[in-house]
């Protein structure tokens, strides 16, 4: 059943594409329901799957519960009980090591997932496979791995909250992806919309691993029996093939994998300063999360504003700037207010506006970038972060995989036999 998505704003945040861009994002004033009419031709299929929708303002709509034996619901959002004891539905997602963070993906993802730690069992994975399927530069792989991590921890996501772990430390989802390849439809593959978006960028490159993609994808989810997926819309895709790849195992070697459910953010979509491409450090348009105070204001100062003020004097349409985008995204509900009006009666300059953007935007920066330092100033502190993490889905991951063995026939338990 599809949930008629009660906001205005449905980011097109990937979290697992090839940059782990959160800023791809478009306003819709359409009901959900339509929004799956005209995003894919597979619309018979996606007009099946469940949504949530997270709200920028650290709030989300309830989880669906699975029925409690007792016919009960779980104490609070996101829960279950289990013998007495609440229990948290699982999410999973996702982010590739694919170079510098910005405020896209920061507003878009990063912060989002901080959001969900509180309310679900939180798996967040730095997937570096996923990352090999296009060309890259082998020698700094480990530090963008890294750099990816402490950008994660810095922003919220420590281990005291959720589990987090590097894809490749978990040799089970690989696997399961293999497993996986037997019960899905190369044409199915085919189909993907991102495949083939990929193979036109990357017409040189056209591998495997990127018409797999998905699979391995569904693995990553599947292999911790994840509930729920926070993604863009731009990925409602990939999860509704999460499914099918669920229902299929599950009709073929019975019932093992529940299928995940979307929760979608309406986090504000943010383009690069240029005002009209996404935000992408390739493109040189991207502000980084981590930039010192004056090349972020320097980037913001020289940004894209609203076509229609040409002069100081002229009203401007803030619906149509990407500053005042920027502002909904950092700045206070009472500041937002004032700087549309500003902006609309062309009570103050672009340069007003974005200096209060600016300040907003650094508030909040500023001590992610502070804990960012403090963490490399003791490294060893995310090698046991990212080994606990991995530990912790090992542990799940080994019990899934030997589930899934023995569904297959291939668990050979006579090698045990004395």
């Amino acid at each position: 059943m599809v949930q008629e998505c009660d906001k205005r704003v449905l980011p097109r945040t990937s979290a697992f594409t090839n940059e782990p861009n959160g800023v791809d994002e478009r306003p819709w004033a359409i009901p959900m329901a339509f929004l799956f009419e005209i995003l894919n031709p597979r619309r018979e299929i996606l007009k099946n799957i469940e949504v949530q929708t997270l709200n920028a303002g650290n709030k989300i709509s309830p989880p669906h519960h699975n029925p409690l034996p007792n016919g009960g619901e779980g104490k609070g959002e996101g829960t279950e009980q289990d013998g007495g004891v609440e229990k948290m539905d699982r999410i999973f997602s996702g982010i590739q090591p694919s170079g510098e963070i910005h405020i896209g993906n920061y507003v878009g993802a990063i912060r989002n997932w901080v959001q969900l730690v509180n309310r679900y069992d939180c798996i967040y994975c730095v997937v570096d496979y996923h990352a090999i399927t296009i060309e890259y530069e082998v020698a700094s792989m480990q530090q963008r791995i890294l750099e990816t991590a402490t950008v994660l921890v810095a922003c919220g996501l420590t281990p005291e909250r959720c589990k987090l772990f590097v894809q490749s430390h978990v040799p089970d989802h690989t696997e399961l992806a293999w497993i996986f390849n037997s019960v899905t439809p190369v044409g199915e593959l085919e189909r993907m919309t991102q495949f083939k978006e990929k193979g036109r960028q990357h017409r040189g490159n056209v591998n495997v691993g990127l018409l797999d993609y998905p699979v391995l994808q569904a693995a990553d989810i599947l292999i911790y029996k994840a509930g729920y997926v926070p993604v863009g819309e731009d990925q409602i895709q990939h999860v509704e093939f999460s499914r099918e790849i669920a229902r299929k195992f599950n009709a073929r070697f019975r019932d093992t994998f529940p299928e995940p459910k979307v929760i979608l953010s309406d986090a504000p979509r943010i383009l690069g300063t240029d005002g009209s491409a996404k935000m992408s450090k390739s493109l040189n348009n991207a502000i980084g999360l981590l930039e010192p105070p004056e090349t972020i204001w320097e980037r913001l100062k020289t940004a894209a504003t609203c076509e229609h003020r040409q002069r100081r004097s002229d009203p401007g349409h803030p619906e149509h700037c990407n500053i005042f985008t920027m502002h909904q995204a950092f700045s206070k509900p009472g500041q937002i207010a004032f700087v549309d009006h500003n902006c609309r009666t062309a009570g103050f300059g672009c340069i007003d506006c974005k200096k209060i953007l600016f300040e907003n935007m650094m508030e909040e920066l500023a001590p992610i970038q502070n804990r960012v330092k403090e963490i490399n100033e003791k490294p060893q502190y995310m090698v046991d972060v990212l080994n606990s993490g991995a530990a912790k889905c090992k542990a799940i991951a080994n019990e899934v995989m030997d589930e899934v063995r023995e569904r297959i026939g291939v668990k050979s338990k006579w090698m045990s036999q004395r």
